[in-house]
């Protein structure tokens, strides 16, 4: 009977300890679209995921560099591996708290008995001689304690530590696609700055060169006042817009040189290499255009936010915990001794051990609203995840519609540009041949201004919609083939 009975203590024991409060993990259901063939062909075609290299896909070195640069100097990404580490550990923290914990601990303690003391008044009357106490006790010992983890508290806040890990890990990922964009972003709008500073200044050659003709037509009487004005204001129009442009491009300069984590004597003598033009840039041949069916495995943001919603999960178990008894050992095994030098001899071995069982009863609602806090936590993590799932679709769609709009953009503004160069030289030669008047010429000649820096800002859209593209789907992707 009495075996049977031990038996039972302790599978009761290996029950306890393998019992986790609280709620084990399930991911919420979400309504998703369903994964069609053009999903699946897309999802197989984009065929591997690598984070730290998806601008690739423009094959230009100088992007390459900057980014490079930028994986090692900027500073958000500083701060999210730091970030990272910091999460690393509190696992570590986390996980020391299920262990048993053992210190070494060496103590001199000296006492004095006052004379004032009952005792030493009924010593003194037995006998008179008698001296008050003066003792000295020295303790060298090793020290145990040990909380039995019965009902899983400290294993859901490991599970919780390491949730927020993978959570850390993520953001840094997001923190590097996010970087990383808005460098290649920085880099094309440099490039889009300087391509438009450079049709500007070939404007205003060309005006500066119509104002000192008719500058000198005016001062000989061979135009009008009107035409000769004309020519000045449109020269200071332009003018105006070449010194606008430079401005920018200083300060795109700075700009780009900040996210790459310049130094600030670099950023001093920042000048930025160019290679390509913006019309020389490369548009990736093959773009994906429907929705990937492993986008949520994907995104950093999106699994971040899972694992903040399982961390969540399991503090609700941490909370629950501390409900249930709490059950800890505690134990000392050392020398004793009123002198130093007899500490560790024969005789002088101390020990005890002890066990404590609580029970909270009473705690003026603090462990219920603990739990109620838990709650909410996983109701706003779960906020959270679902917010993420469908900015990721929404980004993602947005994303995939913009670059196949911008495709035709271009080819449509291309057109444009084609048609209003050979207007230009039309209207020049007609207006040479006294066939059509100055404003005539300098309305076309204003038109394709217009028009070559709406070229220049459409390709550098189509640029970011690839970028915004990389960054909806996670990163970039390779071709099958």
């Amino acid at each position: 009977m009495r075996k049977i009975y031990k038996i039972s203590v302790v599978s009761l024991a290996f029950f306890l300890v393998g019992c986790d409060s609280g709620p084990d993990y399930k991911r919420p259901k979400l309504d998703l679209p369903s994964v069609t063939k053009d999903n699946v062909k897309t999802a197989n075609e984009i065929n591997k995921f690598v984070v730290a290299k998806w601008w690739n896909v423009f094959k230009d070195q100088t992007l390459d560099k900057l980014e490079e640069k930028a994986l090692r100097n900027n500073v958000n990404l500083k701060q999210a591996l730091a970030n990272v580490e910091i999460a690393r550990s509190e696992i570590g923290i986390s996980e020391s708290n299920s262990l048993p914990q053992v210190g070494v601990n060496m103590s001199r303690t000296k006492a004095y008995g006052s004379n004032d003391t009952a005792m030493m008044k009924m010593g003194r009357a037995l006998n008179p001689n008698a001296e008050r106490s003066d003792t000295t006790d020295w303790v060298f010992g090793t020290g145990l304690s040990y909380e039995i983890d019965f009902f899983g508290k400290y294993r859901r806040a490991n599970e919780a530590a390491r949730a927020q890990f993978l959570a850390s890990t993520a953001a840094k990922d997001w923190v590097l696609i996010t970087v990383t964009s808005e460098v290649a972003k920085a880099y094309f709008a440099l490039r889009a700055l300087d391509a438009k500073l450079a049709i500007a200044r070939r404007t205003l050659k060309s005006r500066e060169e119509s104002y000192r003709v008719y500058k000198s037509r005016f001062a000989t009487g061979y135009c009008t006042e009107l035409d000769f004005l004309r020519v000045q204001a449109e020269m200071s129009s332009v003018k105006t817009t070449v010194l606008n442009l430079e401005t920018a491009v200083a300060k795109a300069e700075t700009a780009l040189g900040v996210l790459i984590g310049s130094s600030p004597r670099e950023l001093v003598l920042c000048q930025t290499t160019r290679e390509k033009t913006i019309e020389n840039l490369k548009i990736p041949s093959y773009v994906p255009e429907n929705l990937p069916s492993d986008l949520l495995a994907r995104r950093p943001d999106v699994l971040q936010a899972e694992s903040m919603l399982i961390a969540a999960n399991a503090q609700i178990g941490a909370a629950r915990a501390a409900y249930f008894p709490s059950i800890s050992l505690t134990g000392m095994f050392g020398f004793e001794s009123m002198t130093l030098s007899k500490l560790f001899n024969s005789g002088t071995e101390t020990w005890n051990w002890s066990g404590n069982f609580s029970l909270p009863i009473f705690t003026g609602g603090r462990i219920l609203s603990m739990d109620k806090r838990a709650k909410a936590q996983y109701k706003l993590m779960l906020a959270g995840y679902e917010k993420a799932v469908q900015t990721a679709f929404k980004e993602t769609l947005d994303a995939l519609v913009v670059n196949r709009k911008n495709r035709e953009i271009v080819t449509s503004r291309t057109t444009q540009v084609n048609a209003l160069k050979k207007s230009y030289f039309i209207a020049k030669k007609q207006k040479d041949s006294g066939l059509i008047g100055l404003l005539d010429l300098l309305d076309v000649e204003r038109g394709l201004l217009a028009a070559e820096i709406d070229l220049v800002e459409a390709l550098q859209n189509q640029l970011n919609a690839v970028v915004d593209l990389c960054k909806a789907l996670g990163g970039g992707w390779k071709c099958g083939n």
